[in-house]
């Protein structure tokens, strides 16, 4: 078994740093591998790689803001023969919005992966809960170190417990010294310690003893105070040593400076050892109860101090049974009765003593790695079961459809264009390219809804559709939430996408008649302008949609003629852009780009021109080897677009991209069966999961809606329609398409393509295209 451990590392001072070193320790003597093999990749907090000297151990560091580096360490383990990986997660360690850089590691792991969560948040904000989330889910098993944190994922996460297990914070294995011996090495003889260590914030509540002290003094006039340890950096960053400063002038205030000694130290463990043992009494004097994790008072249980502390969630389970107690958060005064009662009762304080360190037995870390070494064979285990049975049935697993966020962005007037998160925001009104697309949405995935919702929704929709259309058949865009028009015309978008909904609705044989009728009208009253539209997209979206009405009206000539028109336009934008190397419609690729080889996949079940269809596969595989990175969909960013010969820009990734790689995947797919295009179908459906440049799951299933789109920082958090469209239009193409539906059967069987030279090639391999000419 060799493991690859994901954390910050020594000598940084930090204190996943440490307890990642430890673990490191224990586990190695219960596997059998030579223990160089295990190793190391750290997390930097600065660009700096050289910023700490670390041992061998260290295969490749992180610099925490570079996203960049977390895919390469994921290539990193990948290749380096581990079997599993052990990830240390803290929200301040990795880079991105709340360590959402962290995502795009998991997402390219090749391996299974345990996530040790040292923080459980019970009020956690959007970004916060997707990254728990979906590390859980990715995860073969969670670690954590309290039950609280149990209850917690699975009350405010709702994640399986069967994922979960807990596993106390280990403790150093040092024998126990003579106390007296060690107060005096330490200069403590003759004084009564009060100790508190850890990294110094203002959280940590050390008001509250300073505070207690006068009391105490008075009656225990040889007590001493010690706070150990340093200031948090990020806290030193911000505001230096103010703190500490404040705390030193409140000792001064009360007359208690004498009785207050701040080590400022990051301390070896053998040192913080000492220092519990030879401490009469150990404080936690913490403000606030959602802490979850406490690895200082899990040191001080396994040296065997007597505790008092606030009632913060790791210590309520700690400290049960009577191994410690308890005084309220920010109580001074209940804080001195405590230290008073316990001070006065040697009996009492030795019983608190003998109890912790009987406890803390459990909790020494060759303990602790032994069941570090039994998860992570067990969980290797399963991975390597499930891959197997992955292998075996191919299965492909896609969430269940939900249509709750569709519903609850559409009023009587139509679908709402924005959210504010999850919430429709009706200050932005509505458009008809979102109705559009939601007519699209009911016709393909109406077997999964209730048909009363169906038949409600597409008549909303239609109507809509309807009172946007002007009297010359062209159509408004947008509406007020007062239901005003915003606009005169509409884009040539808009107007294709409606076209192609209307289409759509026609060709669909369980759609009610009445709604066929007036889609029937709508779309003639449209047809003067086909033969207006200057732009690509307004073209091929149009030409969608004749596809549709063409197919359900064979008989009607001119219609064909102008599909044949249409994608003539199309054609003639290709053979004047495209190159040897450069397969495309246009000298650059910008939003929605997969629409263009799918208007033409549509046009050649209208005619069955083969010219039609090479120019659809060419510029498809063309599109799919500029937007597919390491095996996942990287859509053209919005961020400036990708000319010919000039560099792709990565974000802000569109889910309307997303979902035309899809459909024009499966509709090649459905064309041809051949596999290669439902592997990609699924690859550009996986964006919205999670498969994507940062790992981040688009599609929130808690609320049936989808992310705005994908930016170096992760996921916009509102969930509009265009996106919560792309996804359920996507979901029912990948489904349909995986039960086999739409299927006609066709097939290339050997498609060839005319070189310039006379030659021929029977593959469409964007790279093998240099030169290529295309005949009818």
């Amino acid at each position: 078994m060799k493991i690859a451990y994901l954390s910050s590392y020594q000598p940084r001072k930090c204190g996943l740093a440490t307890f990642n070193d430890n673990l490191i320790k224990a586990i190695d003597p219960h596997v059998s591998f030579a223990h160089h093999d295990s190793f190391v990749v750290a997390i930097n907090d600065s660009d700096d790689r050289h910023q700490y000297q670390y041992d061998k151990r260290v295969r490749y560091v992180i610099r925490q803001e570079q996203i960049a580096d977390y895919q390469d360490a994921a290539d990193l383990i990948n290749e380096s023969g581990a079997d599993i990986c052990c990830i240390q997660h803290e929200f301040g360690i990795f880079g991105g919005d709340s360590g959402i850089y962290l995502l795009n590691f998991v997402r390219s792991l090749r391996i299974p992966f345990v996530v040790i969560f040292h923080t459980v948040l019970e009020s956690p904000d959007a970004v916060k809960s997707m990254i728990i989330k979906t590390l859980a889910q990715k995860a073969e098993r969670i670690v954590v170190m309290s039950k609280k944190a149990i209850q917690l994922l699975k009350d405010v996460y709702q994640i399986v417990p069967d994922k979960m297990q807990v596993i106390p914070h280990g403790v150093p294995d040092f024998a126990t010294e003579n106390r007296d011996v060690l107060k005096e090495k330490l200069g403590l003889q003759q004084r009564t310690v009060l100790l508190t260590f850890g990294l110094i914030s203002p959280n940590k509540g050390l008001e509250t003893v300073i505070n207690a002290l006068p009391d105490l003094c008075r009656v225990h006039p040889d007590i001493l105070y010690i706070v150990l340890g340093k200031t948090h950096p990020n806290v030193e960053r911000t505001h230096g040593l103010e703190y500490v400063a404040r705390l030193q002038q409140l000792a001064v205030q009360l007359g208690v400076a004498d009785h207050l000694l701040f080590v400022s130290d990051f301390v070896s463990e053998k040192e913080l050892h000492d220092y519990l043992t030879a401490c009469d009494i150990y404080i936690t004097p913490y403000l606030h109860r959602e802490q979850i994790t406490s690895g200082t008072l899990s040191y001080a249980i396994g040296a065997g101090a007597a505790v008092v502390s606030t009632p913060y969630w790791h210590a309520e389970e700690l400290l049960d049974g009577g191994r410690g107690r308890f005084f309220d958060f920010n109580d001074h005064q209940a804080l001195f009765i405590r230290i008073h009662e316990l001070l006065s009762e040697p009996g009492q304080l030795q019983t608190l003593k003998t109890s912790a360190y009987n406890y803390g037995l459990s909790l020494r870390w060759p303990v602790i790695g032994k069941a570090y070494a039994e998860l992570f064979r067990v969980c290797i285990g399963k991975f390597c079961r499930n891959f197997t049975s992955r292998q075996k049935t191919g299965a492909i697993e896609i969430p269940a459809f939900n249509a709750k966020h569709l519903i609850r962005l559409t009023d009587d007037t139509g679908i709402l264009q924005h959210s504010r998160y999850g919430i429709p925001n009706r200050k932005e009104g509505y458009c008809l390219d979102d109705n559009a697309r939601a007519l699209i949405a009911i016709m393909m995935a109406g077997k999964e809804m209730n048909a009363q919702e169906v038949s409600y929704l597409t008549a909303v929709y239609l109507a809509y559709i309807q009172y946007m259309q002007r009297p010359d058949g062209n159509f408004h865009n947008f509406l007020s939430y007062s239901r005003q028009y915003l606009d005169e015309v509409g884009s040539e978008d808009a107007f294709g996408r409606t076209v192609w909904a209307l289409g759509q609705l026609l060709f669909q044989k369980d759609a009610n008649p009445s709604f066929k009728a007036l889609g029937y009208e709508l779309f003639n009253n449209a047809a003067p302008h086909f033969d207006k539209l200057v732009h690509l997209r307004g073209i091929a979206n149009t030409l969608i949609g004749i596809s549709y009405y063409c197919m359900t009206y064979p008989q009607d000539v001119e219609m064909i003629k102008q599909a044949r028109h249409l994608a003539g336009r199309l054609k003639e934008a290709y053979c004047r852009a495209s190159t040897g190397s450069w397969q495309w419609f246009e000298e650059k690729l910008t939003y929605d780009n997969g629409i263009l080889p799918l208007a033409l996949l549509h046009a050649y079940e209208v005619d069955a021109d083969e010219e039609t269809k090479q120019i659809a596969l060419a510029t498809l595989a063309f599109l799919s080897h500029k937007t597919t990175t390491n095996g996942y969909l990287t859509p053209i960013g919005n961020q400036g677009w990708y000319s010919n010969g000039g560099e792709k820009p990565l974000y802000d990734q569109q889910a309307i991209d997303a979902m035309a790689m899809v459909l024009a995947n499966a509709k090649a797919f459905e064309l041809t069966a051949q596999p290669n295009y439902e592997d990609d179908m699924v690859t550009a459906f996986n964006w919205f999961l999670g498969a994507n440049s940062i790992g981040v799951p688009l599609y929130d299933p808690q609320t049936g809606g989808c992310r705005d789109g994908l930016s170096a920082a992760g996921a916009n958090l509102n969930q509009g329609a265009e996106s919560t469209l792309a996804y359920l239009i996507s979901h029912a193409a990948v489904s349909a398409a995986l039960k086999g539906e739409k299927r006609t059967g066709l097939s290339l069987q050997n498609p060839m393509i005319k070189l310039d030279d006379g030659e021929s090639v029977s593959h469409l391999n964007p790279t093998v295209l240099k030169g290529v000419r295309f005949t009818g």
